[in-house]
């Protein structure tokens, strides 16, 4: 397209900026009060939903291709309706629009007086750049009808388009300053002169162009130049989308502006940027050639998961969870068997996944000694009891969650690794599983194939929640404020009824110390058991669904937010029950110290 028609182009941006009227929206004209609040200090975005520009165009005389234009080549479009958004950008309606101690408000107008006063300086662009008078950002938001793909499907066809995906947070860099535009001061004649930065590298003006100065230098101002916050993710396609024999494909994302800190590691987002290509410099870039990287730049971000702590329970899902609670008198127990109810029985196995989702209180003490609150829940069973299927609906239901193996897990997978970052070239620490899993719960299948060194790492998680770090000059401790389910089986394979328990749970005594519950699943043969068993196995397969219950199961949005808003209560054991578990506990431990006896006899 040539510059003739860019310039048609943005005017077509600030038609639709400035005529666009919303149907379901209480503001009539809904960019142009947009614009009004941008104005007045209250926004610094501008976000243009891409459902409104194909609304518009279906209407609108002239626009048949401009909304696949926006969408094919979104990085210019961006620029388009920044300039229109600054032509239309109304007066200010507020008597105090910014802070009286606004450092980049005062610095503006001194540079317009100083312009005006000037009348000759050479040959230098006394114009004001627009991108450092703008006070905001324009995103674009993806369409309605727009479906998630897969991370290995972004192909180089869709550079410079528009692409949303889903992916889990591996590495989330720091906020550093972008710089987007650089004002130099010449130190001969004092001129000021701007320099538009649109990569991440230029090479600065050094000396002075002026006719009336030509020796002077040129000198960065870092107060008179505008930056913009810049994070930096790594964002990894999930486990369901791999295909079979291929390893999870990786992509960075650029966040900038208000959309930064909004992301942590370990959480499943949905990420809506321009694909674009990255060329390689320095000395990767004699080695590379032609080829290019590529990034995200990110204009919308999403949680496809609510944390707990970031969890409100709406009104309607108020009305929902009374409407369960005066359905069923037993609540608890419904709430149990709506845990994967396609798998049959495990009532009391439900129950404590229940209660390990609820979680208990965590206690801080005024020494500053912690005490968890989190619950560890170890399935010890035979094989074919369901053990993996139960952890991998553990990890739908749960708001944070991670799933792996003991044979596919190392020490330092679990833990935290160190990765040199790509923009720094720094030494930083990458989390493992079970740093990801902070606040949530961290499932590990197979967890008795797991080599004995990787599992002494796990330790200290589950007792103290820390990761302890000391590699690379690094040394740090990590939250890993998690809950761990770990399914295992015997050593013998199967539970070998003549052998002691410690024969076949083979599990050092520390680690199973750690666990609070410890459930041990047996395949016993019982004809009525089997019967049952074998005709709900076979109406799933059949129907695809559970055998019709006594009562309609929970969902897992409902069930998520059931725990959410139980997580909000910090209940306390009374009286007159501590003393009944106080003589429980007492009986435990002499019932276990007289069978140890008998043993040694």
């Amino acid at each position: 397209m040539s510059e003739v028609g860019y310039v048609a182009e943005r005017e077509r941006c600030a038609k639709f900026l400035k005529k666009y009227q919303s149907s379901s929206e209480p503001v009539r004209f809904k960019y142009m009060t947009l614009l009004q609040n941008i104005s007045n200090g209250q926004r610094e975005s501008l976000d243009i939903c891409l459902t409104d520009v194909e609304e518009f165009c279906a209407k609108e005389e002239g626009f048949q291709d401009f909304y696949t234009r926006v969408q094919s080549n979104a990085r210019r479009y961006l620029a388009l309706f920044a300039e229109a958004a600054d032509k239309l950008l109304p007066e200010s309606s507020s008597s105090s629009s910014f802070s009286e101690a606004d450092s980049f408000q005062i610095l503006l107008q001194q540079r317009e007086q100083t312009v005006a006063s000037k009348v000759d300086h050479g040959n230098l662009p006394e114009r004001i750049p627009d991108t450092l008078r703008r006070r905001f950002r324009v995103y674009f938001k993806p369409d309605a009808k727009n479906k998630n793909r897969a991370i290995r499907d972004i192909r180089a066809a869709d550079i410079g388009r528009i692409v949303s995906f889903e992916g889990i947070c591996t590495r989330v860099g720091d906020v550093k300053p972008l710089l987007e535009v650089a004002c130099f001061t010449c130190d001969s004649c004092g001129s000021e002169l701007y320099q538009e930065i649109s990569g991440d590298t230029f090479n600065p003006i050094v000396k002075c162009p002026s006719m009336l100065c030509q020796s002077g230098k040129l000198f960065l101002e870092t107060r008179a130049s505008k930056f913009v916050k810049c994070q930096e993710v790594r964002l990894q396609e999930l486990s369901e989308d791999v295909p079979v024999g291929h390893i999870p494909r990786s992509l960075t994302v650029q966040v900038k502006g208000e959309l930064t800190r909004s992301l942590g590691p370990g959480d499943v987002v949905n990420i809506s940027g321009i694909f674009l290509p990255k060329p390689f410099i320095g000395c990767k870039a004699m080695q590379a050639g032609l080829v290019a990287d590529t990034y995200v730049e990110a204009m919308d971000v999403s949680r496809c998961k609510t944390r707990y702590t970031d969890f409100s329970v709406s009104a309607v899902d108020m009305a929902t969870l009374r409407h369960h609670r005066g359905k069923s008198k037993d609540i608890y127990n419904r709430l149990a068997q709506s845990i994967a109810p396609e798998i049959y029985g495990h009532e009391d196995i439900k129950k404590a996944l229940l209660l390990m989702l609820c979680g208990g209180v965590t206690r801080k003490l005024l020494d500053g000694i912690k005490i968890r609150g989190d619950i560890h829940l170890c399935l010890m069973g035979d094989p074919g009891v369901a053990k993996s299927q139960l952890l991998k609906h553990i990890v739908t239901v749960a708001p944070r969650a991670v799933y792996t193996t003991g044979r596919g897990s190392s020490g330092v997978g679990l833990t935290a690794s160190v990765q040199r970052d790509t923009v720094t070239g720094e030494m930083i620490l990458e989390g493992g599983a079970l740093v990801l899993a902070d606040n949530g719960i961290c499932c590990i299948d197979e967890f008795d194939k797991m080599d004995e060194s990787d599992r002494t790492a796990i330790h200290e998680v589950m007792e103290q929640q820390t990761v302890s770090i000391a590699k690379a000059g690094i040394t740090t401790t990590l939250n890993a404020r998690t809950a761990v389910l770990a399914a295992a089986n015997p050593a013998f394979g199967r539970y070998n009824i003549a052998a002691t328990p410690q024969d076949n749970i083979n599990l050092p005594a520390a680690l199973l110390s750690r666990f609070d519950l410890m459930w041990l699943i047996l395949d016993v043969a019982s004809s009525e058991a089997d019967t049952a068993l074998a005709q709900h196995v076979l109406h799933v397969h059949r129907e695809g669904k559970p055998p019709e219950l006594s009562f309609s199961p929970i969902s897992p949005g409902d069930l998520r937010a059931y725990v959410a808003h139980a997580r909000t209560f910090h209940p306390s054991i009374p009286v007159e029950l501590s003393s009944y578990i106080t003589t429980a506990y007492a009986e435990m431990r002499q019932a276990e110290t007289i069978a140890g006896e008998k043993a040694l006899v």
